[in-house]
């Protein structure tokens, strides 16, 4: 039988606030275990939480981002459930009226737009960690561990209508809307460090059928390649027990990213089973019109705007301003260097030299581009050294790569390395005679007409000036001295 897939994400981020959801301990990564903590994000008798400001106009900025209505009136709730991590064996989150509703996100996959809903918008706090000791995850394992510097951290839920057919669709809508959070500044969206994480609901149902079938949900998803390979597996798993006869068991499971196949840990709860009530010591959220319009203002140019943008102004092709765009701090670099180089028409050239050689370093080396140790102004010294004939291209290369490395000045390794082009024709001149007296036999077939041979004696002189000869200049002075110019 062919199946319709159907996926519905849902994806929490951490927001980038200095302080917890509900009270002032820190947030900051890598702290040692139980040190950023106090007795309202642990859940001590007689504490009183306070709801943190920041969180709450950083959940709204992405509501408003995300085409969704702001709700004039929100409440925090009691979502219960019993496990380690939990310290109050609740959770303060946002049930039945969210913070936003009713939005939407553009996403374009193999070069077809698609518009993905978003049911809702709402805020919550952040459990804590569970550390395994013998296992890598708490079956089998000899004990565990409890780190609460995570508890209460401020987290906002986007949950996706089941709008996405396929695994790739919803790895391209993950990385779509972690781009997005960036650009605005409410969440790094660091998945190797937990600030974006994703659960995603998956079911299939016969092609034709509009009442959706059983839904399993899938967890430990780190990577956006994570998620389009669990749900591959999930989705092949759905087709192979329906084909056979049997039943799928609404469930969450586990993504094993060795083995690449998913395991059940648990059946799924129902909303019923959390018995949500409200917050009885949190007020509601009433955002008004001023602050929302003033929120609204702050948002700036989104990455799709900037998109088209880049495609106008600098003629640069879709495929490669996507990388560009992949991250806000790609496109700062960018225009930074175009300014600094003053010729919008060389913005292709800059263009390549970013997804190309700088993403390239990036990817060899297991860095990310804000991890660099480089500039705007070192590239575009680079590129100008190549204008002037100092440096060749593939001299550039290596230039490039040492800067990259080392975090030296260019003109620093410019002068230890000695890599610079002959483009002195005094100098020049001398290499191509001995190039000529060298190979006789290859001067005469030129002399003959055999033309191609050109090409043996530009690759002499390179060879013998230790490749810095200009390749254009000694192939204009070979001619000449051969009587063809």
């Amino acid at each position: 039988m062919n199946y319709e897939t159907v996926i519905g994400l849902e994806t929490h981020a951490q927001l980038l606030t200095e302080s917890k959801m509900f009270c002032s301990c820190s947030t900051k990564f890598g702290a040692p275990p139980n040190t950023n903590i106090c007795p309202i994000c642990t859940g001590q008798p007689g504490t009183l939480p306070v709801t943190n400001k920041k969180a709450i106009e950083l959940a709204l900025k992405t509501a408003i981002a995300l085409n969704c209505k702001i709700e004039p009136h929100s409440i925090f709730a009691r979502k219960h459930y019993f496990y380690p991590d939990l310290p109050k064996d609740y959770q303060v989150s946002q049930y039945e009226e969210p913070l936003a509703t009713g939005g939407y996100l553009e996403i374009e996959v193999d070069g077809i737009k698609k518009r993905i809903g978003i049911t809702r918008v709402h805020l919550e706090e952040d459990a804590g960690k569970l550390i395994h000791v013998g296992a890598a995850r708490i079956m089998g394992a000899e004990e565990s561990l409890v780190d609460y510097n995570r508890t209460g951290t401020p987290l906002m839920e986007i949950v996706s209508e089941p709008d996405l057919r396929s695994p790739r669709d919803a790895a391209v809508y993950t990385q779509t809307l972690a781009n997005l959070l960036q650009y605005i500044g409410v969440c790094d969206a660091k998945m190797e460090e937990g600030s974006l994480r994703c659960d995603a609901n998956l079911s299939l149902r016969p092609v034709g059928q509009r009442e959706f079938g059983t839904k399993t949900e899938v967890k430990n998803m780190n990577s956006f390649k994570a998620i389009e390979k669990a749900l591959l597996a999930e989705e092949k798993r759905h087709a192979e027990v329906l084909n056979e006869g049997g039943k799928i068991v609404q469930e969450t499971r586990f993504f094993d990213d060795v083995t690449e196949t998913t395991t059940g840990m648990r059946s799924k709860e129902f909303a019923h089973d959390y018995r949500y009530f409200p917050e009885p010591d949190l007020v509601p959220v009433e955002p008004s019109k001023e602050w929302i319009d003033e929120i609204r203002e702050s948002i700036g140019e989104l990455p799709a705007a900037i998109e088209q943008r880049f495609i106008q102004d600098y003629k640069i092709a879709k495929l490669m301003v996507k990388i560009l765009i992949e991250k806000k701090l790609i496109g700062r670099f960018f225009e930074e260097a175009v300014k600094l180089y003053g010729h919008t028409d060389k913005a292709p050239i800059i263009a390549n030299w970013i997804a190309g050689e700088i993403a390239a370093y990036s990817n060899e080396n297991h860095k990310r581009f804000e991890d660099l140790d480089f500039t705007p102004a070192q590239l575009v010294e680079i590129l100008r050294l190549i204008d002037d004939g100092t440096l060749s291209g593939k001299m550039a290369k290596e230039v490039l790569f040492t800067v990259l490395k080392t975090g030296k000045q260019v003109k620093d390794v410019i002068a230890e390395s000695g890599l610079t082009q002959i483009s002195n024709e005094a100098e020049l001149e001398k290499i191509v005679q001995e190039v000529i007296k060298n190979n006789p036999k290859q001067v005469k077939q030129f002399k003959a007409g055999k033309e191609t041979v050109m090409m043996f004696l530009v690759g002499q002189v390179m060879k013998l000036s230790k490749g810095r000869a200009n390749p254009a200049l000694a192939n204009q002075l070979l001619k000449r001295a051969l009587g063809k110019n």
